[in-house]
């Protein structure tokens, strides 16, 4: 048997799957094959060996027993001819250059958007024949002639102008990819779907509902839109622009559904707040049979965080394991993240313990979650877990152990996780400097926050806007402003949490023209489309006492959030305008937007302010079918709604089955024990306050003392006072003194009262004063009273008060000519103060 020839032995094996796609790569084989062409002439050749090989050939190679190529083409490269699938024929590399130049209109250019080196620089329309500038085949006059052939002279394809499309977007350059897709109309070249599908991420990532109609437009003239990718996109996109309604109506259009077009109209209405509807939306998508997956999920979860529902975030969870989705590391995250915002850290831990892999995101959440949860040490022992566990931290862990020690003000803690951030060489990074200037000035420390600042190589965006808020938060609303005009005299863009700082800033210390201006910046800046800053112009506004401003920007938004209702609706019960509070509550649900808790908190206080009951059982009732029932702010508002309102009874039951309590649940419920003079009910619920060891503060302290005033239990009243300081160690203030000086005087110890005034350890003030004065007009105690309102008028010489109760006293003891006399005085001052206040 004749020796096997080497090509010919290597052709025995079957081709690999790589060259069925790609003829480059037979180069190697047919080199190898053309060695030994001398001794292949004797050989028989099959028919189809002359041709350049087709996928069709590939496969008739793998089958054969024996593969022969041509030596007639061995000697070159496989590049040097392309075939012509239109006329049969090849032709090689010169002739393709030519025929180039001299009709670049035939050709496809992706010299500018070539995925990788491998794909041709020039295609032709017709024939699909390719060229590639830097084949070896490629003759040497093709530079000269190609230098003035720039890129772009030759038509690009819509595979290739998707490719710099996608690349825009991908980079977040989405104005330039919607730019391009203009230029690829104006070029004559028709989009395909794979083209629509990034320019409506660019539509949604600028929140541009003009240009998403635009496309929207073309993709219905162009048939894309019963595509099921497209019009997940529309959906998406819409959804991205705050137009949810058009959002369904593309999604409701659409023939059929998959897993991707459900979790983008759940995704679609998370994104809006609404998580009521995507919950529904998730239950459709279960009737339909249709299998959600992880990205579902995620939405899903998200909704029920924001929701705070508990009980739909456990059933999801059910779904998640009955799926076998719960080995996800990201819902795994997710669900911990929607456990912590329900207020379930229990079970937020066992999905955190049960994880059989945890990334960083994993121990941020949790670490997070404990900071929001007010449960600082756990998060900071958590912390010092993941380090024993040799978890790098990065920025975010670090700015969450600071919101931990931030929670419980705990500044010691604080300045070792700074010291740890130095030690790793991260304390300079922007995130985490901004996160220890936030935590400083939380704690009280604006020196360190300040001294941080001061000590950054380039402090940006971030950075400025944690010392703005801080300022702000510290009530240094001066310092903010001033901070806020430095920053742009140093050339530091403002952006929209910038803002967000500065209008807090304005709505503290009421400054309405500087507000003003603020907003005309916004306007000029391109910030008033965002719902966070238009929310807070509308709370700035409130806060100022300018109601028309704030319903004229509320008016404005083209979508609301359960955010700005909320700051509209507080506003008004802040100015005293409840039943316009409760009407914009009740048109807020009609819209489709779920109440939050704090929702509710404005509602309820719209009620207790017009003490009217009815209104304030049907919000009651509507807080417990939204499940809002056992949130702590909304039961200490109910208990104070119904105290106003004059039922007591109820504000005890709702007091008595509250899950736990807060010091501001005792408090607000001895308030309105004192509020209905139910002196012992005071004493005896203060008695348990005292028994359970929680710690008080002096103003509960105030609110017995008032309960004791109004049941007139003076001794004990008298008692709990001698006892503030040696067994409460609560240093008197003027309210213990008022609320004992009033109590006193009611009971008519006026001696006892004016002695204990005498011996303050501190200034009186004009309430301890007028609460003697009160006593003595009640008895009619004239020399008394005659003392005490000059002490009153030393102290506020206008205090009009003063002179009607001396009048009074006057009156009552017959001495009409002082009476007259102290009436001429109180219009004499009067006359003054409008004198003074004229310009």
């Amino acid at each position: 048997m004749p020796q096997e020839l080497p090509g010919l032995a290597l052709s025995r094996y079957r081709l690999p799957l790589g060259f069925q796609r790609k003829n480059l790569k037979m180069d190697g084989l047919l080199a190898q094959s053309a060695a030994c062409s001398t001794r292949l002439d004797r050989l028989q050749r099959p028919q189809y060996s002359r041709a350049c090989p087709e996928k069709s050939d590939i496969r008739m190679l793998q089958t054969e027993s024996i593969h022969v190529f041509p030596c007639t083409i061995s000697v070159q490269r496989l590049s040097d001819f392309s075939y012509n699938h239109r006329t049969g024929y090849k032709r090689n590399a010169e002739q393709l250059w030519q025929d180039l130049f001299s009709d670049p209109s035939q050709w496809w250019d992706h010299r500018s958007d070539k995925a990788n080196a491998r794909y041709p620089d020039f295609k032709h329309k017709k024939t699909q024949e390719a060229l590639w500038v830097n084949a070896k085949s490629t003759p040497h006059w093709v530079s000269a002639r190609l230098a003035a052939l720039a890129p772009g002279t030759v038509q690009k394809t819509a595979f290739s102008w998707n490719i710099v499309i996608s690349r825009c977007v991908r980079d977040g350059e989405d104005m330039k990819a919607l730019e391009l897709f203009q230029e690829m109309y104006v070029d004559g070249v028709i989009p395909d779907k794979y083209t629509f599908i990034p320019v409506l991420k660019a539509c949604a990532g600028l929140a541009s509902l003009e240009w998403g109609k635009h496309i929207h437009a073309q993709i219905f003239q162009s048939g894309y839109e019963s595509d099921i990718f497209v019009a997940s996109c529309l959906v998406d996109m819409y959804a991205k622009c705050w137009s949810i309604e058009d959002a369904f109506r593309v999604f409701n259009n659409m023939s059929k559904h998959d897993a991707v077009s459900w979790s983008a109209m759940i995704a679609g209405y998370v994104h809006c707040g609404q998580g009521k509807r995507a919950l529904e939306l998730f239950e459709r998508m279960q009737q339909a049979q249709v299998l959600p997956d992880s990205v579902t999920f995620l939405s899903v979860l998200t909704a029920c965080a924001i929701l705070s529902a508990l009980p739909e975030g456990r059933h999801v969870h059910a779904r998640i394991i009955h799926n076998k989705c719960e080995s996800d590391v990201i819902v795994s995250n997710a669900l911990i993240d929607m456990y912590a915002k329900c207020g379930s850290p229990e079970n937020s831990c066992k999905v955190f313990n049960n994880m059989r892999s945890r990334n960083v995101i994993s121990w941020n959440t949790m670490i997070v979650g404990y900071a929001k949860w007010g449960h600082g040490e756990k998060a900071f022992n958590l912390f010092s877990q993941m380090l024993r566990e040799r978890v790098q931290p990065n920025s975010v862990t670090f700015v969450g152990v600071l919101i931990a020690c931030t929670s419980i003000g705990a500044l010691e803690e604080g300045r070792y996780i700074h010291a740890h951030a130095i030690r790793i060489g991260c304390q300079t990074e922007a995130f985490i400097a901004s996160g220890l200037i936030d935590m400083y000035a939380k704690c009280g420390s604006l020196d360190d926050a300040s001294n941080i600042f001061s000590s950054m190589p380039i402090a940006d965006v971030v950075s400025w806007n944690a010392m703005i808020a801080g300022y702000a938060r510290c009530g240094e609303a001066g310092k903010a402003l001033q901070l806020f005009y430095q920053m742009q005299m140093e050339h530091v863009k403002p952006d929209s949490v910038t803002f967000l700082g500065v209008l807090n800033a304005c709505g503290i210390i009421g400054a309405l023209n500087i507000g003003r201006d603020i907003h005309t910046q916004i306007i000029e800046s391109g910030f008033e489309s965002h719902l966070s800053v238009r929310s807070c112009l509308v709370e700035m506004y409130t806060k100022c006492g300018s109601i028309d401003d704030a319903y004229n920007v509320f008016c404005s938004m083209p979508f609301h959030d359960v955010v700005s209702w909320n700051s509209m609706i507080l506003g008004y019960v802040k100015l005293g305008m409840s039943e316009k509070a409760l009407r914009l509550f009740s048109r807020m649900q009609k819209e489709g937007v779920e109440p939050n808790n704090v929702s509710f908190m404005g509602a309820v206080n719209a009620c207790a302010s017009l003490a009217s009951l009815e209104k304030g059982r049907l919000v009651h009732e509507n807080i417990v079918q939204s499940g809002y029932g056992a949130d702590l702010s909304v039961s200490n508002c109910l208990i104070d709604m119904y105290a106003k309102c004059g039922s007591i009874g109820e504000a005890c039951m709702v007091f008595k089955n509250m899950p736990a309590r807060t010091m501001v649940s005792w408090s607000v419920m001895l308030g309105s024990c004192a509020m209905h003079g139910l002196g012992k009910e005071a004493l005896r619920l203060f008695a348990i306050l005292c028994h359970e060891g929680l710690e008080f503060d002096e103003m509960t302290l105030v609110s017995v003392l008032t309960a004791c005033n109004h049941a007139g239990l003076v001794d004990e009243g008298c008692y709990l006072f001698e006892a503030l300081s040696p067994v409460y160690d609560i240093s008197a203030s003027t309210e213990h003194y008022s609320c004992v000086v009033d109590m006193l005087g009611r009971s008519g110890y006026l001696e006892e009262a004016e002695e204990l005034v005498q011996i303050m350890s501190s200034q009186p003030d004009n309430a301890v004063w007028m609460a003697l004065l009160s006593a003595c007009k009640k008895y009619g105690n004239l020399q008394m009273g005659e003392r005490v309102a000059k002490q009153i008028l030393v102290l506020d010489p206008k205090n009009v008060s003063a002179y009607v109760l001396l009048s009074t006293i006057y009156a009552s003891r017959g001495h009409m000519d002082s009476k007259a006399r102290i009436q001429q005085i109180r219009m004499e001052r009067k006359m003054q103060s409008q004198a003074e206040a004229l310009p």
